[in-house]
């Protein structure tokens, strides 16, 4: 099903924070659930192990307008623990891949409009409001959620003026207190974005993620910490970094996106300014690394004896897909771009449970 997506591309990351949700997440009916819970996720029982991860829902109200339609599991937009400023428009765009996006394929063209199979870059940059804003927002959100509901708050570290290790992690740890202020119940940290220092990504760098998840950690205590990942191709490499978090970590969320140059028909550079060539790509095409990866934290999870619960991510857009997810041993699921174009596609998925 294909609708007026909840966050509108043609505008701007600032007007959909200011006018949004759109579409049928502006329609204030809910989705009543019958009977009782049947799944767990970190200790929070929910009627369906389905969500959307951190991205799409840049506010409350969209948080809100989430657990209305079904999604039990929502996660709050990436914050900080200042004011971060957002990309300049446009930060949506379809883009046109043949079969799976391969490293192999590093470069794709937009295409003119929004149509399936659906795969979209998105180009942001981590905005993020300042905590007075956020704090209290967020708060509501978590308030809002129904019996079997559960909303998740992500978040990242940003790098500080005198770039120490020190001030990094210090940020981590701030940002762990200021959530945890809110009563959220569980929180997720993304360790799939630029590590400040080197030119790949904070999971890539298996030392510094240990640092970053143990600071977090003991700074929430008990509350369920669990951390983005990125897709790793390489399978040594992954399994280094999960006999290093896998033990501390209460869940693990991948994928997060597929990197790509992003070029017009033309061949010229589609998202206006400065470091903006490359963009993560979701949707569709990113479906074979997300139950890849689900998989493979699966197997991990057996072979070193860990109990972490797994959240797979990456171009699910039906009930098979969520299907599909589940048998390659993912706890939880979560779709954001077809639940953007598809806001009842959590009722959708309930309903191919019962029949």
């Amino acid at each position: 099903m294909f609708s007026e997506p909840f966050y509108d591309p043609a505008r701007s990351y600032q007007g959909n924070f200011e006018h949004g949700p759109f579409g049928l997440f502006a329609d204030s009916s809910s989705y009543e659930q019958a009977g009782e819970p049947k799944y767990q996720f970190l200790g929070n029982a929910v009627f369906t192990p389905f969500g959307i991860p951190a991205g799409p829902l840049v506010n409350g109200a969209f948080v809100k307008a989430s657990l209305d339609k079904g999604f039990d599991i929502p996660v709050y937009k990436t914050v900080r623990t200042h004011k971060f400023p957002s990309h300049s428009w446009p930060n949506v765009l379809p883009v046109e891949v043949e079969g799976d996006l391969t490293p192999d394929k590093s470069r794709l063209v937009t295409r003119p409009d929004y149509t399936e199979p659906l795969s979209i870059t998105n180009s942001f940059g981590v905005p993020s409001f300042d905590p007075d804003f956020w704090q209290p927002d967020l708060a509501s959100a978590v308030a809002h959620a129904g019996k079997g509901q559960v909303v998740v708050a992500s978040y990242q570290g940003t790098k500080s003026e005198n770039g120490s290790v020190a001030s990094y992690l210090a940020d981590f740890a701030l940002g762990a207190r200021l959530l945890e202020e809110t009563g959220v119940k569980i929180i997720e940290v993304n360790l799939s974005c630029p590590n400040e220092g080197t030119a790949e990504l904070l999971c890539f760098d298996v030392q510094r993620s240990r640092e970053v998840v143990e600071t977090i950690k003991n700074e929430l205590g008990s509350v369920p910490l669990v951390v983005k990942l990125a897709y790793f191709a390489d399978n040594a490499r992954l399994e280094t970094l999960i006999k290093e978090l896998g033990p501390i970590v209460d869940g693990i969320a991948a994928i997060n996106t597929i990197s790509a140059e992003i070029v017009d028909k033309a061949g010229n550079q589609a998202l206006p300014g400065e470091g903006r060539l490359r963009s993560g790509v979701c949707g569709h095409s990113i479906k074979w690394a997300g139950v890849d990866m689900a998989g493979r934290l699966a197997g991990l999870r057996e072979k070193l004896g860990l109990k972490y619960e797994i959240v797979g991510v990456g171009g699910a857009g039906s009930a098979a897909d969520y299907d599909e997810y589940r048998k390659a041993g993912a706890d939880v699921v979560m779709s954001a771009t077809a639940a953007m174009w598809n806001p009842l596609l959590a009722q959708e998925i309930k309903r191919a449970a019962h029949e």
